[in-house]
């Protein structure tokens, strides 16, 4: 009985770290954008590290309980959800592009066109009205244009939109 259930944690232990060794660098980079701390040099982005690092070990801990659930949204929605939380307690200017957002943008944002969220899943997922989450995104990204960041400030990826067209996927 101890040995299959020892088989059982290390093929568990190895399926999360396939996992994290896969979908970790993007889930970092989701974590640091919406910390808004900058991404360089290392070690500059410690909450969103310390962040990334709670949301994991919840996923981890749900790990047998997915049940088919994707790993990467139920480890995205860990990392909204304690970004929400912890936000309004490290409100502190750190100087970068996404810093003139509030959380709430931010997290919006992020989402929407870093994370390609549909609005609907994204109002899902903060208990917010979709039109509620559109009037955000849409805040948010006359914001950063009036800041003058050009095309997005490099948080659309590769081939998708930017702040710039305005254009939410």
């Amino acid at each position: 009985m101890r040995e299959r259930q020892t088989h059982r944690d290390r093929l568990r232990a190895q399926e999360f770290e396939a996992f994290v060794a896969g979908a970790g660098g993007r889930l970092l980079r989701t974590a640091t954008l919406l910390t808004a701390e900058p991404a360089a040099p290392a070690g500059a982005y410690v909450r969103a590290e310390r962040l990334l690092c709670a949301a994991l070990a919840r996923t981890y801990a749900e790990w047998d309980r997915l049940r088919g659930e994707d790993p990467y949204d139920r480890t995205r929605q860990e990392l909204a959800v304690r970004f929400a939380r912890e936000a309004w307690r490290h409100r502190r200017p750190l100087g970068g592009v996404l810093d003139r957002l509030t959380p709430l943008e931010r997290l919006v944002l992020v989402l929407r066109l870093y994370e390609e969220v549909g609005e609907d899943q994204t109002a899902a997922l903060l208990g917010l009205p979709a039109e509620r989450v559109r009037a955000v995104c849409d805040r948010a990204i006359a914001v950063l244009r009036s800041a003058g960041t050009g095309r997005g400030a490099g948080l659309a990826r590769g081939g998708g939109p930017s702040f710039a067209s305005g254009v939410a996927p």
